[in-house]
This record gives structure tokens, sequence and C-alpha cells, in this order.
């Protein structure tokens, strides 16, 4: 008879939840440890924090041409310039520099000055990026720097979940702090359905059956300073360095978690009109957007 186990840890700065449908405790736990172990692989891959991790080296070199970069990096690199270009640079993961100016993790803080973000913007863009035959980068400048922080967990998401499916797991959940990527059905044969909460957590927007195989939700709900009454959430604008304004939260329904994850971000930067149009043109991907004004926008199937 199938189960569904549970197993909570943290990486990447997140909780994460890995959920598993299997016959026996002892058959759920080979799953658990592939999932644990590859989500730790790709945090130890990745992270901006860790001196002898990929992202670190490339953000520390003191040459603009990095050379020799890991395959998997590059080809996450590759992809997220994409990402960048088809959102007119909404994505992106340059951003790192900017982020250092501001601190959301307590609510009260200091909007930088114009002429400090003035400073740090020439740090800025995806399209100073250029990835080079045989595994190389050049940046623009030594002082750029990369975060796959807006699609780490997402990534790290989806390989658990190929690893899975070639390992035969009949169904389960990544689950990366609300973030979620599924593998078939639940333990009784139903679907897995996606609960999206309101920004105040006291009730959802929405449950339902998904739609597709992964959902992520951006907001600016959580990590936020005030200023004379005015929020300020640490989404940051790439073009003008400043937090950007009008939504609670987006949410993105994809065939990917690393893809929807990106998107989330994206569309958090974009207006509203402009991400409904956009997501309306990308095949089997919808949304669920929140305004500052407790509007609702979504293009949703309808059950």
């Amino acid at each position: 008879m199938l189960s569904e186990f549970r197993h909570h840890f943290h990486r990447m700065g997140s909780a994460f939840e890995l959920i598993v449908v299997a016959d026996s405790a002892a058959a759920a736990q080979h799953f658990v440890d592939a999932g644990v172990n590859e989500i730790t692989r790709i945090e130890n891959l990745l992270t901006e924090f860790k001196e002898g991790s990929e992202t670190w080296r490339i953000n520390h070199s003191t040459e603009t041409l990095i050379e020799n970069i890991h395959p998997e990096v590059y080809q996450l690199i590759d992809r997220c310039l994409r990402i960048s270009k088809i959102t007119n640079g909404c994505f992106d993961i340059t951003i790192g520099p900017l982020k250092k100016l501001y601190s959301f993790k307590r609510q009260q803080g200091l909007l930088p000055t114009p002429a400090e973000v003035a400073n740090i913007l020439p740090l800025v863009g995806s399209e100073k990026l250029k990835l080079l035959p045989g595994f190389a980068l050049q940046k623009a400048a030594t002082g750029m720097q990369l975060s796959f922080a807006a699609v780490g967990k997402g990534y790290a998401a989806d390989c658990v979940r190929k690893i899975w499916a070639s390992m035969g797991c009949s169904g389960g959940v990544i689950n990366a702090s609300g973030d979620l990527c599924i593998v078939g059905r639940r333990s009784d044969g139903s679907e897995w359905m996606a609960g999206i909460p309101h920004p105040d957590k006291q009730r959802m927007l929405l449950k339902t059956p998904m739609p597709s195989v992964a959902v992520a939700t951006s907001g600016n709900y959580e990590q936020y300073f005030e200023v004379s009454g005015k929020k300020y959430g640490h989404t940051l604008h790439p073009k003008t360095g400043l937090p950007v304004t009008g939504l609670q939260s987006a949410s993105i329904f994809s065939p990917s978690a690393e893809l929807s994850d990106a998107l989330a971000t994206a569309v958090t930067v974009m207006d509203i009109r402009t991400s409904l149009r956009f997501i309306n043109e990308l095949p089997d991907t919808w949304c669920l957007l929140l305004d500052e004004h407790e509007q609702a926008y979504s293009n949703l199937p309808v059950p």
C-alpha cells in the first residue's frame, strides 16, 4: 500500500520539504537521500556566500575573463541570459551589487542615496555578460557579480525531479519554501494541489490542482523595510536600482521550476498589464498576481 513520507531540512537559505510516495519508509528514504544530496550539491556549486563555490570564483576573480566555468553553471548562465532577454532585463542575475545597498531582513532601514545607486548601476545588466566558446565568461567589469538567488531553488527542484523520475518515483513533491515541483500523483491516485497563501498568511489566495509541474511565488511581504510609513520590498528593478512597487505577490505555473522561479521575479518587476500579456504569450504558463490594492489577476485555466 502506498503512503506519503515527508522530510524537512534547510538548504540554500530556505526551508525544504520533500514528499515521497512509496510503499515503505525504507523505499521513501532512498528517494529522500537522493534529493537532499542533489540539493546540497547544487547549493555548494551556486552559493555566492561560500568560498570555493563556482559563483564565488566568478564573483571574486580579478580578471574580467573567467575561463573553465563549470559546464553546469555555464549552461545555467546561458539560460538565465535568455530569460533576461525575453523579459527585457526584468530578470537579471547581475543584480547582486545593488542588493548590498539595502537590508531587508529588518523592518527599519535606509534608502541608499541616488549617488550610491548611480555608482553601482554600471555593474548591473545581463547584457554586460558574454559567454564564450570553451566554457568561458566575459564580464564588462571585474566588479560585476552573479547571484542565482532568484533561480537556484527552482533549478535544484528540477534536478531532483529528474533524478526521482529516473529512479522510478511514482509521486512526490519538492517544496522549497512554498515553491513546488511535482512528480506523478498522490498516494491515493489524486492530483497534487497547489495552495497559494495570501501575503497576510491568514488565508489562501488560491487552492487548485497543479496545471503544470511547477509553481513559484515571488513576494515583497516577507523581506522589506519601511521608511516614513512606506514599505519597500526586496525585489529591485535592475534598470533603476530601486525597490519595485505595485505587486504584493506573483505566482507562476510552468513546466519548469527554474523557469517559474525566474519568471516570478521578472513579473514582479514588470507592470501588471505587461506581465499578463507576456505570460499569455508563453506556452503552458499561467500566473496569479495580487496587487497592492488587493486586486487579483490570473490567466489560470478554469477547473
